[in-house]
């Protein structure tokens, strides 16, 4: 029987059945290993056949989101696939989201073609130089053509996101912290997940939703609840490692980067040293933001020395 991965555990799945019945189950030991490089060959959004509540095969995937495993034994963790959007949660500050976290988790939006929204949280947390620089982060993305949002997860209505939301399968990520839990209780208008509180020492966030879950967005027709979207929630990241980019094609991930490289005088151009390069001049000119390229660098790095490849 076909079936809707919803939740993983880690040692068992939930699975949402074609019959609307829910089903725990498990993965064989062997099928671990025939070929999935993944700390978890099965994800939430998976489509999977289910036999005697074992997951025997997951349907081909119309995209995913994939950074590189903390577990150094394997190569990537899949966060969630076949999805329609990413929804990022992003703090300027308790705890600050760096430019370069929120790079290199855009960079692997492009490469899987998964478009992405920016969600700034905790803005009634932040004094006047902090609204200036969400200012200022919100113009550069906005410049590049990503859709960005303001607010504050205490005191939000599920009507202030749900035009963005309706319809769509959306995987909801960001680092520890940034308030993913207490907004996603604020849109199902009840506790759906636990949330905590900052560390004070640190200013960091520390973990409240363990697993990966999709939880259903309902609206009322009539008298009849109609399924009207899907979120994924997953456990806080710190880190986002990139994993199985080509060193050429790092900039193809970096939408300014890419339009300015066509004017460089070397149809190979690496932006980093070459002479004739237009990625350089627009960085002089600050057309080209110094985060952004830095970010761009760092990725660079990752795929020249080929730290999180075979």
């Amino acid at each position: 029987m076909r079936g809707l991965v919803i939740k993983s555990t880690g040692s068992s799945y939930i699975v949402r059945m074609d019959d609307g019945s829910n089903a725990e189950c498990r993965i064989k030991g062997n099928f671990r290993i025939r070929g999935i490089r993944s700390t978890n060959p099965v994800a939430v959004g998976d489509f999977v056949t289910v036999e005697d509540e074992w997951i025997t095969d997951v349907e081909e995937r119309r995209n995913y989101i994939i950074r590189r495993s903390t577990n150094l034994s394997k190569e990537s963790h899949i966060l969630a696939a076949n999805i329609d959007q990413v929804a990022l949660i992003v703090t300027v500050n308790h705890p600050v989201t760096s430019t370069t976290f929120i790079d290199r988790f855009l960079a692997t939006c492009e490469a899987y073609r998964v478009p992405a929204i920016l969600i700034f949280n905790k803005i009634d947390l932040l004094t006047e130089e902090e609204l200036a620089q969400l200012a200022d982060l919100r113009a550069l993305y906005e410049s590049l053509g990503y859709k960005t949002v303001e607010l504050s997860a205490i005191s939000l209505q599920p009507s202030d996101l749900s035009p963005l939301l309706e319809g769509k399968t959306t995987l909801l990520s960001g680092n520890s912290g940034v308030g993913k839990s207490t907004l996603l209780n604020a849109l199902f208008g009840k506790e759906m997940t636990r949330t905590g509180k900052i560390s004070d020492a640190h200013d960091k966030g520390m973990h409240t939703t363990t697993f990966s879950e999709m939880y259903f967005l309902e609206m009322e027709n009539g008298k009849r609840k109609m399924e009207n979207g899907r979120i994924i929630d997953t456990p806080g990241i710190k880190g986002f490692g990139t994993i199985d980019f080509e060193k050429e094609e790092v900039s193809h991930y970096f939408r300014e980067i890419f339009e300015a490289g066509r004017d460089c005088r070397f149809s190979n151009c690496t932006h980093t040293h070459e002479p004739g390069c237009a990625v350089q001049e627009k960085i002089i000119t600050g057309d080209i933001a110094i985060s952004r390229y830095e970010s761009y660098l760092s990725i660079l790095n990752d795929a020249t020395e080929g730290k999180y490849r075979a």
